[in-house]
C-alpha cells in the first residue's frame, strides 16, 4: 500500500453492539434462542432464564430480551412499537446457503414465523423469520 494510501486510512473505534429489544415473555424468547442454536450466556434465575436474557451473536454483538414493562425504564418511557410492527431488520451473516437453510428450518418449530423462505436474491442468498415477539430476523449468505 502507499504512503499516501496509509494516509487516509481513518482509525475507527471498535464497540460492542447490544440491541435490546422488547419481550412479553422470557421463557419463550429463551427457548426460541435455544431451538435455533444461539449461545444465551448468564446464570439462570428463578424462573429458569439467564438473567440478563442476552443472545451472544459473536464476539462484539448481543441481542438483549428485556420483559416488555421494564423497556420504557430503559428507554425513558418511550412507547414500544405493536407486535407485527417492524422498526428495524436484524441480519445474521452466516458463510453457507446451507447454514441458511438449516436456521430458517428450525424457526417454526421453535415458536417462530418464517416471513420469506431462502432463495437467491440479488444481493444473496436469504430467508427472513420472526421471532415470538414479532422482531424481524434475516439470515443471509451476502453477495456484496
Amino acid at each position: 500500500m502507499s504512503s499516501a494510501a496509509w494516509g487516509s486510512l481513518i482509525a475507527m473505534p471498535s464497540y460492542n453492539l447490544v440491541i435490546a429489544l422488547p419481550t412479553a415473555d422470557r421463557s419463550r424468547a429463551y427457548a426460541f434462542a435455544q431451538a435455533l442454536g444461539l449461545e444465551t450466556p448468564g446464570e439462570l434465575a428463578e424462573d429458569g432464564v439467564p438473567e440478563p436474557l442476552r443472545v451472544q451473536l459473536n464476539e462484539q454483538a448481543s441481542v438483549m430480551y428485556v420483559p416488555t414493562g421494564g423497556f420504557g425504564w430503559i428507554t425513558d418511557g418511550r412507547v414500544t412499537t405493536e407486535p407485527g410492527t417492524s422498526e428495524c431488520l436484524l441480519s445474521l451473516q452466516v458463510d453457507t446457503t446451507t447454514e441458511v437453510d438449516n436456521l430458517i428450518g428450525r424457526v417454526d418449530a421453535a415458536g417462530g414465523r418464517v416471513s420469506s423462505g431462502p432463495e437467491q436474491k440479488a444481493w444473496g442468498y436469504t430467508g427472513t423469520f420472526t421471532d415470538p415477539d414479532g422482531h424481524l430476523w434475516e439470515v443471509i449468505v451476502s453477495a456484496i
